[in-house]
C-alpha cells in the first residue's frame, strides 16, 4: 500500500509539476485526509473483527450538531471542551447501540448498521430542527486551520491528534489482549468463543470505540465547517470503508492495519486533490477510485487463495 501511495503521488507529481509537492499542497492533502482517516481508524478495528459500520457518516453529522448545540449555550473554552466530550459520548453511545443490536439480534452488521445509519441521521436532523446550527468560534475551529493562520506546530493540531490516535489504535491492535481478540473473532468467531473470548463484550466495545472515533472525525468536520450540519458527511461511510479495503483490510475479517488504512485514505485524498488541480471532472475521480478499490479487493482474494 505504501508503494501504491508513492506511485499515485509520483504520477500526479509528474502531471501537475513540482508545486504538487510544495509544503502548502502537502498540508492541504493532510488536512483533506484527516476526517476520513480518523473515522477509518475505528472502521479498521471493526473490519478486523469481521464486522462493518455503515452509520459512520451519520455519527459524524450527529457529532457536529451536538457540538453546535452545546456551544450555543456556552461559547467559552470550557464550553468547547464540554461540547467535544458530549459529541464523543454521543458517538460512543451510537456504537454501543450498534454492538448491542449486532450481538443480541444476531443479525449481520451490514443490515443493523444500515438501519442505525438512517436512525442516527434522523436524530441529527431532529436535534437541529433540520437546519444548520451556527455556533460561536472557539479553539475547536482551529483544529484544521492552516499553519499560515498561526495554528499548530508545523502542521494543524488536528493532524497531530490524528497521528496520536493512529499510534494508539495500532498499539491496541498489535500489543493488547483486546486487539488480539479482535483478530481472533474476525478469523473465526466460533474458534474464538471456544478459546474463551467474550464475543459479546468485545464486539460492543469495538463498535463503541468506532463510534467515538467517528465523533472525533465529526469534531474535525465541525472545525472545517464551523456549523452543526445534519446533512454533512452523506456517503462518508463509503470513503471510510474504501480506505480500509484499499489499505489491505478484508471484509471477511481477520485482516487490517493502521498503516495500510492511513495509506488508503491518503491515496484517495491525493486522487481527489490531484484530479481537481489537473482540472479533471468529478466522474474521473470516481472511476479512478473505483478501479483502485476493485483492484485492492481482487488482490486480497488472490492472496487469500
Amino acid at each position: 500500500m505504501l508503494l501504491g501511495l508513492a506511485v499515485v503521488a509520483l504520477v500526479f507529481g509528474a502531471l501537475i509539476g513540482p508545486q504538487f509537492f510544495s509544503a502548502g499542497n502537502l498540508e492541504l492533502m493532510a488536512r483533506q485526509t484527516v476526517i476520513v482517516c480518523v473515522a477509518a481508524l475505528g472502521m479498521t478495528m471493526v473490519v478486523v473483527s469481521g464486522g462493518i459500520d455503515l452509520s459512520v457518516g451519520s455519527v459524524v453529522a450527529l457529532s457536529t450538531v451536538v457540538t453546535a448545540v452545546v456551544l450555543r449555550h456556552d461559547g467559552t473554552s470550557a464550553g468547547a471542551a464540554a461540547a467535544a466530550l458530549a459529541a464523543i459520548a454521543a458517538g460512543a453511545l451510537c456504537g454501543v447501540v450498534n454492538g448491542a443490536l449486532v450481538t443480541q439480534l444476531r443479525v449481520v452488521p451490514f443490515i443493523v448498521t444500515l438501519g442505525t445509519m438512517l436512525l442516527v441521521r434522523g436524530a441529527a436532523k431532529g436535534l437541529s430542527e433540520e437546519r444548520r446550527l451556527e455556533a460561536p468560534a472557539t479553539w475547536l475551529n482551529d483544529l484544521l486551520r492552516t499553519t499560515h493562520g498561526g495554528s499548530g506546530l508545523i502542521a494543524p493540531s488536528g493532524i497531530w491528534i490524528t497521528a496520536a490516535l493512529a499510534v494508539a489504535v495500532a498499539f491496541t491492535l498489535q500489543y493488547t489482549v483486546f486487539g488480539r481478540h479482535l483478530f481472533a473473532i474476525g478469523s473465526s468467531e466460533r474458534t474464538a468463543r471456544l478459546c474463551g473470548v467474550r464475543i459479546t463484550r468485545t464486539k460492543i466495545a469495538v463498535y463503541a470505540i468506532a463510534g467515538a472515533l467517528a465523533a472525533i472525525a465529526g469534531l474535525m468536520a465541525f472545525s472545517k465547517l464551523s456549523v452543526g450540519d445534519p446533512t454533512v458527511a452523506n456517503g462518508l461511510e463509503l470513503d471510510v470503508i474504501a480506505a480500509v479495503i484499499i489499505g489491505g483490510g478484508s471484509l471477511l475479517g481477520g485482516k487490517g492495519s493502521v498503516v495500510g488504512t492511513i495509506a488508503g485514505a491518503a491515496i484517495m485524498a491525493i486522487i481527489q486533490i490531484g484530479c481537481s488541480q489537473q482540472g479533471l471532472p468529478n466522474w474521473v475521480q470516481q472511476i479512478v477510485t473505483g478501479t483502485i478499490i476493485v483492484f485492492a479487493v481482487a488482490l486480497d482474494r488472490w492472496r487469500s487463495r
